[in-house]
Parts: structure tokens; sequence; C-alpha cells
């Protein structure tokens, strides 16, 4: 089954999804986003997608408009856009409740997360990613796993509130982590040190944790309660207090664990 497909948005996901959707075989017929640059950019990844100016779709030859902006935006695009008769009106978002499309005009409603970390510096295997899929009619459900098995990726239905709770998860595991990472890229900038040396421990701690389990797989001072360790790291830290004092919590919560 292929789609007429219109992508309201020109974000990081927009940016991957919407050619990843063409070469899947689907008709990328519209792109609408508030910034014409960012509609302009999204639409040159495209083969022969129109621009659109406005949220009036209701001529549009599309069946599926998805919504792939910030998650601020997402009840007040529903809310705006003009929609065809029996048009599928989904969102991307990962913590956002499929509710927000309830007072749109579209006959049908759905979610089509997915659960990867995007870039527009860096290009993407789509086959890889999951999507988390959502809708209260089954055969929405039904064309939303068709949708993802285009992608050769995996669809999981699932709930808005579990939904909630995978991406608060994938903040930790991914936001949160790459935070770390750049503490530790600007801690070894700061003494004058390369932080390629750092890269190959990197590598060892994600893919042994995700071989043998994060708690099993944790090593370090906090762990083994040095406390001589901890301190020492403590006080070469003060330099910025905010710092010290987020390596005391993350310490202390590894302690606790």
């Amino acid at each position: 089954m292929k789609f007429k497909i219109a992508i309201i948005g020109a974000g990081n996901v927009a940016w991957h999804l919407a050619p990843a959707l063409e070469d899947a075989g689907h008709d990328l017929v519209e792109v609408y986003a508030r910034s014409s640059k960012g509609a302009d950019q999204i639409a040159g990844r495209l083969y022969a997608a129109e621009i659109k100016t406005d949220l009036d779709f209701s001529e549009s030859k599309a069946s599926v408009f998805i919504i792939s902006v910030s998650d601020g935006a997402i009840q007040e695009i529903a809310d705006e856009i003009i929609l065809p008769e029996n048009a599928i009106l989904i969102h991307t978002s990962g913590t956002v409740s499929l509710d927000v499309l309830n007072y749109s005009s579209a006959t049908y409603t759905g979610v089509f997360y997915p659960l990867q970390t995007f870039s527009k510096g860096k290009e993407m295997d789509i086959s890889e990613v999951p999507f988390l899929i959502e809708s209260e009619d089954q055969e929405i459900l039904r064309r939303l796993k068709i949708l993802a098995k285009s992608l050769k990726s995996q669809a999981y239905p699932i709930r808005s509130k579990d939904r909630q709770a995978v991406h608060v998860a994938a903040v930790f595991a991914s936001n949160f982590s790459n935070h770390m990472l750049r503490v530790a890229e600007e801690v070894m900038q700061r003494q004058g040190l390369s932080y390629e040396m750092l890269k190959p421990l990197i590598i060892e701690t994600i893919s042994k944790s995700l071989q043998i389990g994060a708690k099993r797989a944790q090593t370090g001072p906090a762990i083994r309660e040095d406390y001589e360790t901890l301190d020492e790291h403590y006080q070469f830290l003060s330099y910025n207090p905010e710092l010290a004092e987020m390596y005391k919590i993350i310490s202390n919560d590894i302690i606790d664990s």
C-alpha cells in the first residue's frame, strides 16, 4: 500500500523522514513550514513536492498528513489545519498525547513516533529506527504498521502514557548521555588534552552496557565507594561549582542504586 503524504514541519525529523518515505515509494505531494526557508529545504530533498504557504489542505491529494514540528506547536497546527474528507492526521512526537489531535478537522488520527535522535548534519538509516505507533482506530493502526514496514522498520503499538515513559527513558539514554560526553570533552579541552583518547572508552562503555546490562556494566569510583577518589574529583571540579555538584549528585545516585 502506497500513500500520498503531506509533511507539516521542517525540523530534524521531517528532514530525514520525508525523503525516506519517498524512497519507500510513497508520494510526498506537499510540504508546509512556518519558515519558507525550512519548507524550501525539505522540498529540495523531494522529487516534486509542492510548497504550501498556509494550512488549508482542503483540496489536497494527500490522504496522510504528518505533523512533524516542536511539541509545543502540535496542538496549534492541529487546531488550524483544514483537511479533506477521510484525512489521516498523525504527529511524530514522543511525549505529546494522541488526544491533542481530537479537535482537528481530521477524520482519523494517530501517532508515528520514530525512537531515534536526528540531526540534519548526519545521515540516518531509517530502517534501523523503531516506530512507536498509536491510533484509536484499528484500521489506521494497521496502516501505520504498513507505513513503518515500507521503511523496513519495526512498529510497536503503544499507548500515549507508555510512549511518554519511553520518551523519558530515551532522554536519559540519549540526551543526557550526550550531555555527559560534552562535559567530558570540555574537561579534556580545559586541560589541553585530546578528546580522541576517550573514544575507545566511550565505545566500550556503550557496547558493554548493551551486551550485559547497564547495572552489571557499571564501574568507577562511585560503585566501588572509593570516597577518597570521589573527593579528589570533586575538588578538581571546584573551578565550576555547578559541575562539581552534578558530579556529586550522580555519584551518590550510583552508590545508592
